[in-house]
């Protein structure tokens, strides 16, 4: 794999690691909120999925995370969680066909503040964002993590771990 498609396989690898992780989960579990938080795996699952809708909807060399439609379906439908990550994770192969895309320059909107409205647009490009959206995933799957675990679930060791740390986590063990 050429290094320039890195970004794009890994955005995959993680889209596809929560569908499995979805996939063994109940529909009551994906529904649950854990014991000491308000917002639940659903609820996650959902801001992770709609900042990929921003990154794919991509117009006129523009993206917009501000812009979301916080359809209330995916953090309530399991199945149809699973459905959009497996259409996003595709569509993220289009990149695959056109890699000099990836360093176009865009704008990019994302809330900078309480309360802000209409924050300015910043300058970016494609292989940035896709940089921005696996640490963004793998943040909220820590979260997700941490709520399963609230609830008696015990996902992968690796999920929401940031890929540098199992990189460090690997090094240290070849090294012992």
């Amino acid at each position: 794999m050429q290094k320039q498609l890195l970004v794009i396989e890994s955005n995959i690898f993680f889209l596809k690691q929560g569908i499995e992780l979805l996939n063994d989960l109940t529909d009551e579990l994906y529904t649950g909120n854990g014991i000491y938080n308000k917002s639940g795996i659903g609820r996650h699952f959902r801001h992770i999925i709609e900042h990929y809708f921003s990154f794919n909807s991509l117009s006129d060399q523009t993206i917009d995370y501000d812009d979301r439609e916080r359809d209330e379906r995916l953090e309530t439908q399991r199945r149809y969680m699973i459905s959009e990550l497996e259409r996003v994770a595709d569509e993220l192969e289009k990149f695959k066909k056109e890699p000099e895309l990836l360093d176009v320059p865009i704008k990019v909107r994302s809330n900078e503040g309480i309360g802000q409205e209409n924050s300015p647009f910043s300058t970016s490009t494609l292989r940035r964002e896709l940089q921005f959206l696996i640490s963004h995933t793998v943040h909220h799957y820590a979260l997700i993590g941490l709520i399963l675990k609230t609830m008696g679930y015990q996902p992968d060791p690796d999920f929401g771990v940031a890929p540098s740390t199992l990189r460090y986590e690997q090094e240290k063990l070849s090294k012992a």
